[in-house]
C-alpha cells in the first residue's frame, strides 16, 4: 500500500460529486469500499469529513488513505460476479437498448436509482455485474440520471472506455434532449433559461434553488405540442450539468413538471387519470464514442408516459431534432 497522500481538483473536474471523482480517478476501488473509508473519515476534502454525494470546486484538496495497488488500478483478472437475484438480472437486461464491445446503452426506467446510498440498496450500479458476460471488467457508470427520471444512460464496457465517455461529458461533447409534460404553458415558444444554482439551506435533501451566487446554469427548451395550454409537451436541452437543472429551470418559466412534488409541490400534479410520477425522460444523446465516430440513441418513453402522451394525442414517437434550427444558426 502507499501512504497517505493529497490531490487537488482540477478545473475540469469543477462539480463533480466525490464518487464520480473516485470512480475515474481510482476505478478499482469499490463504491462499498469507498463508502466505508468515507463514513470513517479517512477521506478528508479540505480537512472535513464529507459524504459521496459532496460536490468538488476546483482546487479543492482531496486527502487520501493508504490505498492498495488493486484499488488504484483496475484488475485483469475476471471478477467473480457477485449475488444478483433473477429478477433485478432480468431487469437490467430488460433495459439494454444497445451495446457493442465498449458501451452498453439502458434505458432506464423510472424509480430505480443509478448509485447506492443511505437506504438504497438496489441501484443500477449494483445490477451491472449481470451484463459484465465475459468480459474481465465489470460495466462502469460514466453519469447520472435522477431515480424518477427515466431514459438513456450510457455505460462504459471497460476502464479505458470510461475515461473516454467521462472526458466526452466534462468536455460538454455531449447532445442530451429530455421530454417533459409540464403545467401550463410558457409565455415562449423556444428559447433559454440561464439561471445560476446552489444547494438550497436547510435540511430537505439534495435539493437546489436559483441563487445570484450559485453556479451557472443554462437549459434550451422548445414546445412540442400543447393541449389547450393545460399541459405541455416540452424537449428540453441541458447546456451545462447541475443537479435538478431541467427540473428548477422548469419551475422558472412557470411550468412545473408534472409529477415534481419536490419542486413544485401540490402545483406539480393534475386531477384525472394522469399518473403522479415524475413526467421527465431523457429521450436521446449524441456523444462521441470511445472507437470513434459519434453514437447517437433515442430511448421510447416509459409507460406512464406513453399513457399520458396518448391522453392528450401527442406522438410519442416524434423522431424530429427540437433544436436543429438553434444548432444550425450556431455552426
Amino acid at each position: 500500500m502507499s501512504g497517505v497522500s493529497k490531490e487537488y481538483v482540477k478545473g475540469s473536474e469543477q462539480d463533480w460529486r466525490i464518487d464520480k471523482w473516485f470512480n475515474v480517478h481510482f476505478p478499482g476501488l469499490s463504491y462499498g469500499r469507498l463508502s466505508k473509508i468515507l463514513r470513517k473519515g479517512e477521506i478528508r476534502v479540505e480537512g472535513k469529513r464529507v459524504k459521496a454525494s459532496f460536490r468538488l470546486e476546483e482546487g479543492m484538496e482531496i486527502r487520501l488513505p493508504p490505498l492498495g495497488k488493486q484499488e488504484r488500478t483496475l484488475s485483469t483478472e475476471p471478477k467473480k460476479v457477485m449475488h444478483l437475484s433473477d429478477a433485478d438480472a432480468k431487469l437490467i437486461r430488460s433495459m439494454v437498448i444497445y451495446q457493442d464491445d465498449t458501451v452498453i446503452v439502458l434505458n432506464k426506467v423510472p424509480g430505480l436509482a443509478v448509485q447506492g446510498g443511505t437506504n438504497t440498496p438496489r441501484h443500477v450500479d449494483g445490477m451491472l455485474v449481470a451484463l459484465q458476460g465475459d468480459k474481465p471488467e465489470k460495466p462502469k457508470l460514466v453519469h447520472r440520471l435522477d431515480k424518477d427520471t427515466s431514459g438513456v444512460l450510457i455505460i462504459a464496457r471497460s476502464g479505458q472506455a470510461a475515461k473516454a465517455l467521462t472526458e466526452s461529458f466534462r468536455n460538454r461533447k455531449t447532445n442530451k434532449i429530455y421530454w417533459a409534460l409540464v403545467k401550463g404553458k410558457p409565455s415562449q415558444y423556444e428559447g433559454a433559461v440561464q439561471a445560476p444554482l446552489d444547494k438550497e439551506p436547510g435540511t430537505r435533501g439534495e435539493r437546489m434553488a436559483v441563487s445570484e451566487d450559485g453556479k451557472r446554469a443554462i437549459t434550451d427548451f422548445k414546445v412540442m405540442d400543447s393541449a389547450a395550454g393545460t399541459v405541455t409537451w416540452m424537449a428540453f436541452r441541458p447546456v451545462t450539468g447541475r443537479t435538478h437543472q431541467i427540473r428548477v429551470h422548469a419551475t422558472v418559466l412557470n411550468t412545473p413538471i408534472v409529477g415534481d412534488g419536490k419542486y413544485a409541490a401540490r402545483e406539480a400534479f393534475i386531477e384525472g387519470p394522469i399518473s403522479k410520477k415524475l413526467h421527465l425522460h431523457a429521450r436521446s444523446i449524441e456523444i462521441d464514442h470511445p472507437d470513434g465516430g459519434t453514437l447517437s440513441i433515442k430511448a421510447s418513453l416509459p409507460l406512464h408516459m406513453k399513457e399520458s402522451w396518448g391522453l392528450f394525442d401527442f406522438d410519442p414517437d416524434d423522431d424530429s431534432n427540437p433544436f436543429e434550427e438553434v444548432d444550425n444558426v450556431k455552426n
